[in-house]
């Protein structure tokens, strides 16, 4: 991983234009090729990034990368403060809850929880940011991403909000809706949920596990 500590403005072009104007920030060019750009007061979530398959070009203090659709994002170097390059190994991965792991192999195996005509792509969907828990397709073939908790909170929310606006910049995916599945959905989570258009499912882990014949309830 290439970390850079720079002063610089960003301007990306693409499906829509975004402009960052100079002011110091972090650059993180990841292994698998992806660009984000962080300040220092918004915790994980960066300003702007290009996710892979995308390229990096530098022409002295400019930094193009773009990707295969032809978004670009320009990054203008005023001064580089700070630039160091690690080699973090190999990820060993996210050790989930033996639960919400249990409940991801039932979900895919009973896809049609989800709703009727619904069907699985693939559990475990890789993004540069972390695997989806479940990508499947609805009735109408549209792209459904799963995130599944066994307590539903705000973070869990935030979470799959990221997994969506990553996976909605793939035109092959977009649109790309979002579920989240949890056993307990605190109305905190639900209401932040449903404000952003995902929709909530309460799971059931023993009607999951088919020892329990009362219906899933779906909100």
């Amino acid at each position: 991983m290439r970390l850079v500590i720079a002063r610089c403005q960003v301007d990306y072009a693409g499906r829509l234009t975004a402009h960052l104007p100079m002011a110091t920030r972090l650059l993180l060019v990841k292994a698998d090729g992806s660009v984000s750009v962080h300040s220092d007061d918004r915790a994980y979530k960066p300003l702007n990034w290009m996710s892979p398959p995308c390229w990096l070009i530098e022409d002295g203090k400019i930094w193009t990368v773009q990707n295969k659709a032809g978004e670009k994002l320009v990054i203008s170097m005023e001064e580089v403060l700070h630039d160091a390059a690690h080699e973090l190994g190999a990820e060993p991965g996210l050790v989930k809850d033996g639960v919400e792991a249990h409940l991801q192999e039932l979900l895919a195996e009973h896809i049609s929880t989800l709703g009727e005509g619904y069907s699985l792509v693939r559990r475990e969907f890789p993004t540069a940011i972390g695997p989806v828990d479940i990508m499947a397709r609805d009735a109408d073939g549209v792209s459904v991403a799963v995130e599944i908790k066994r307590r539903g909170e705000i973070d869990g929310v935030e979470q799959l909000t990221r997994y969506l606006e990553l996976l909605n910049r793939d035109p092959l995916l977009a649109p790309v809706k979002g579920v989240f599945a949890a056993q307990l959905i605190k109305p905190q989570a639900r209401t932040l949920a449903e404000d952003r258009g995902i929709r909530c499912l309460t799971l059931d882990y023993d009607v999951l596990r088919g020892t329990d014949s009362d219906e899933f309830r779906l909100f």
